[in-house]
């Protein structure tokens, strides 16, 4: 890659600092884009991210662990080397990490999305000589709708459930997703029930406050009256219909995924009976945006179609290479993405 960024078997290494971005191996010092599993992983001696990063680190991989807290465009420094974290728009917290040494400066996107959304400091672009980039939906067939659409056509699937006595499921990924859907359909009235580990999760999330009284945690004495009008939503681990229906009765269940854009994935199990197209990546894009806006020349893709992704760069002006990481989101195995 450059003497300034490598790739290393623990991770993206920066040698003069002597850190890593997002390591999926224990180091001593780790720089975290966000608090999802594949990009903040168990023992590192220093974890460095953004107030909410580290409130969601400490309760997923413990309150022991030593964190820093570094704000949105703050800039800290290791061995000269300076660093700075920029809004990513992908989930709460979720941050690019900027690194600057002797006139070079480089950007490490982590996971990212271009549309705002009423949870997430939107996405910033941020100008560098040279851009790792993740690809999840780095092909052209991945073009999102509005989210505005998706979720008034939530809000119009849950009313046909209602008039058919059935109790509408949301599934989303506990982190993001599931606070996205929240904040957009409690603007639009609708009570919400949520699993128990997203209400944990909603607790060091500061921007869901003023949407609080549309929210309620879903536990075991909760009456299953209330879901003749309420959105249970749920993570992928709690979708089980068998299990949902012997503790409310008959459901419909949704799914929200970039991957529902595709209609095999939509086919792949009974277990779904509406996709929608709702994802916290960039799409096609939002992706070509990045890049284009950052003036970057040299691009590095992972974690998605990064071959295919990288070449198509190739072929369209910029020197570009995919890069073989351990950054594995769920959405890779599953219907789910993160």
């Amino acid at each position: 890659m450059g003497a300034l960024l490598e790739l290393t078997s623990k991770g993206i290494y920066c040698p003069p600092a002597d850190l890593y971005l997002d390591p999926w191996r224990p180091v001593e010092r780790a720089v975290i884009t966000h608090a999802h599993s594949d990009h903040a992983r168990w023992g590192m001696k220093q974890y460095i991210a953004t107030p909410i990063t580290v409130d969601l680190m400490h309760k997923r991989l413990g309150k022991n662990i030593q964190t820093q807290r570094i704000s949105y465009k703050e800039t800290f420094f290791h061995n000269g080397v300076q660093f700075s974290l920029h809004p990513a728009g992908h989930v709460p917290g979720s941050a690019q990490i900027r690194v600057e040494y002797k006139g070079e400066v480089w950007v490490f996107t982590g996971d990212f999305k271009i549309e705002p959304d009423a949870v997430s400091d939107p996405f910033e672009s941020v100008p560098c000589h040279s851009m790792i980039t993740e690809c999840t939906f780095g092909l052209p067939i991945y073009r999102w709708p509005k989210s505005s659409t998706i979720l008034h056509s939530i809000a119009q699937w849950h009313e046909q459930n209602k008039a058919q006595n059935l109790t509408t499921v949301l599934v989303g990924y506990s982190l993001g997703k599931a606070q996205r859907l929240l904040a957009g359909l409690s603007a639009l009235g609708i009570p919400l029930r949520v699993h128990s580990t997203i209400a944990d999760l909603n607790e060091s999330i500061p921007t869901l406050r003023p949407y609080t009284s549309f929210i309620r945690e879903w536990t075991k004495d909760t009456p299953n009256e209330v879901f003749k009008n309420d959105i249970l939503i749920v993570p992928p681990a709690a979708a089980d219909r068998t299990t949902l229906e012997k503790r409310l009765g008959p459901v419909k269940i949704g799914y929200c995924s970039g991957w529902m854009q595709l209609r095999g994935y939509k086919n792949r199990t009974t277990n779904i009976d509406k996709g929608f197209v709702l994802s916290d990546h960039a799409d096609w894009n939002g992706l070509l945006q990045a890049i284009k806006q950052s003036g970057a020349q040299n691009i590095y893709t992972t974690h998605g179609y990064s071959s295919t992704f990288a070449q198509w760069l190739s072929e369209n002006g910029w020197k570009a290479q995919p890069l073989q990481t351990e950054f594995i989101s769920a959405e890779t195995d599953v219907m789910v993405d993160e």
